[in-house]
């Protein structure tokens, strides 16, 4: 079998899937009055081998998120060449020192957690003249092993991020995997709402309809879409992190 035809069999499924999560991201809108428009399907390709990455762009999804810059920073230029359309969401827990090469290459930045993160990123925008926009992420669950702003301290942080400058358009959230996820959705829309902000990244391939009743914007999905991922270790010097 040629490479070409090894590949028409892969994106098959793929098309398959993703067709699948659209038509139940629309049925989940329409049920609470909302316009699946309005709905973002974030594919998550972390840990995905290139192969699976290239079906679902051959199936016409064109927003990706990533977990790893290593990763990413391989795979995404070549790929962006060829699809100058797409939109990169960076949505993995980000090393200050890294700042430099997140603007650069996503166009959105889900992970903006704590102030020397946001002063490093709001110099190199400035720097590089390139404004990515940005999601503040929340630790709803008040999870000490999980990466977020507290909810008590997120109004306060979501300003000092606008007095840098930065972007910020949503908020971003993670549940506890024990909980009724419904919970923190609702918390999220919360405290966005207080906040002016009209964009929720809120809701994995477990959940993400009941995120879209809750007002998600934007739904993170990966297993869903291409398959439980293959064994692999996280790249030197950066953590996991569950957002798929």
């Amino acid at each position: 079998m040629t490479a070409q035809a090894e590949q028409a069999l892969l994106i098959k499924p793929i098309e398959a899937n993703l067709q699948a999560i659209r038509e139940r991201i629309a049925a989940a809108a329409r049920s609470v009055g909302r316009s699946p428009a309005d709905v973002t399907l974030v594919a998550v390709s972390k840990a995905q081998p290139d192969e699976r990455v290239v079906a679902a762009l051959a199936a016409g999804q064109r927003v990706f998120g990533e977990n790893y810059m290593q990763e990413a920073r391989a795979r995404w230029p070549v790929l962006r060449e060829h699809h100058p359309n797409l939109q990169l969401h960076m949505i993995g827990p980000i090393q200050t020192n890294k700042a430099k090469d997140v603007v650069a290459l996503f166009d959105v930045i889900e992970t903006l957690d704590r102030p020397k993160l946001a002063e490093a990123l709001a110099r190199e925008m400035a720097r590089q003249g390139r404004h990515p926009a940005c999601f503040v992420q929340v630790n709803t669950g008040e999870e000490a092993q999980k990466a977020g702003v507290w909810p008590g301290d997120a109004d306060a942080f979501i300003r000092a991020c606008r007095d840098l400058g930065l972007p910020v358009v949503g908020l971003m959230a993670i549940p506890p995997e024990d909980e009724e996820p419904s919970l923190h959705f609702a918390l999220l829309a919360k405290i966005a709402a207080r906040n002016g902000l009209a964009q929720l990244s809120m809701g994995m391939s477990a959940d993400f309809e009941i995120a879209v009743q809750f007002g998600a914007t934007h739904v993170r999905v990966g297993s869903a879409i291409f398959g439980e991922r293959p064994p692999k270790a996280a790249p030197a010097g950066q953590g996991s992190a569950t957002t798929s």
